[in-house]
């Protein structure tokens, strides 16, 4: 879930320029055997308000290590991150996130499962009724609101898990892989999903997949990182017109990019290590 989200980002210093700024941001690892492992180093991006942008990069890169640090949730080791203008040292309200896997709370309601954020920022739930109805409505899940998670198939957790992601109006959507553990059809009518929603709502969206054809499926840039420790090896703009049609997943141009990507990430790892599918 969001974790504590405490923000204290008033106090924190202020610099200019960019929606989301990584500013020579690095991440270390303590060892158990005492040794280190850098996840990722000097790592500089900047992300545009209403943007969306998917990182991919071989597996291990420090993909998610890096998300957590944007929303919050991981301290660097070095360098910094800033949400418009002001540092992230802490969790923040402006930020949603979901995971590859949907964590609902197995003893909770749909309903209820969407409205944990707003338990934890101390909110009355009675106040986001309506807009969880309109939410899980929003996400075909009308007349499941009194569902028990175990009751939902993979596809459906995860519609509600994007729910509860976005119930207090974040200004930056946060996703890991959420598609990760879902089958091929489900995983692309999910993709239809977001960018449906995404179309309506404009956040912000920070997404990390390890399919390369749908990370240029949902784009306006695609970030392709280096294997560890992760640097930026290219960022690549996706030029096709919103919203998406179907049927740009058949052009030629559409399969330059994935050729492109892929072979990016082949250059940079030694091998190529993710999937096109």
């Amino acid at each position: 879930m969001h974790g504590a989200l405490d923000d204290k980002s008033e106090k924190s210093p202020q610099i200019a320029g960019g929606f989301i700024r990584i500013v020579n941001a690095s991440k270390v690892y303590q060892t158990q055997d005492g040794g280190e492992v850098e996840a990722f180093t000097n790592f500089n991006l900047d992300i545009r308000e209403n943007e969306f942008v998917v990182l991919v990069g071989p597996s291990g890169c420090g993909k998610s290590t890096l998300l957590k640090a944007i929303v919050g949730l991981l301290p660097l080791t070095s360098g910094s991150i800033f949400f418009q203008g002001v540092e992230v040292l802490s969790p923040q309200t402006n930020f949603g996130m979901v995971f590859q896997e949907a964590t609902l709370l197995p003893w909770r309601s749909v309903r209820e499962n969407v409205l944990l954020p707003i338990e934890i920022l101390g909110k009355t739930d009675r106040d986001y009724r309506a807009e969880t109805d309109r939410l899980l409505a929003l996400v075909g899940l009308a007349g499941f609101e009194a569902r028990m998670p175990y009751e939902l198939s993979g596809g459906m957790q995860q519609r509600c898990a994007i729910c509860r992601a976005l119930i207090h109006d974040p200004r930056v959507l946060v996703m890991d892989e959420p598609f990760g553990a879902l089958d091929a059809m489900t995983r692309e009518e999910m993709g239809h999903e977001l960018l449906r929603i995404w179309q309506q709502h404009r956040k912000t969206v920070v997404f990390v997949t390890h399919s390369i054809r749908e990370a240029v499926w949902l784009a306006d840039r695609v970030v392709v990182m280096t294997s560890r420790p992760a640097k930026i090896a290219e960022i690549i703009d996706i030029a096709f017109d919103r919203p998406r049609t179907e049927k740009m997943q058949f052009l030629p141009e559409f399969g330059d990019y994935v050729q492109s990507i892929s072979e990016t990430i082949a250059g940079r790892s030694g091998k190529a290590v993710l999937c096109q599918d």
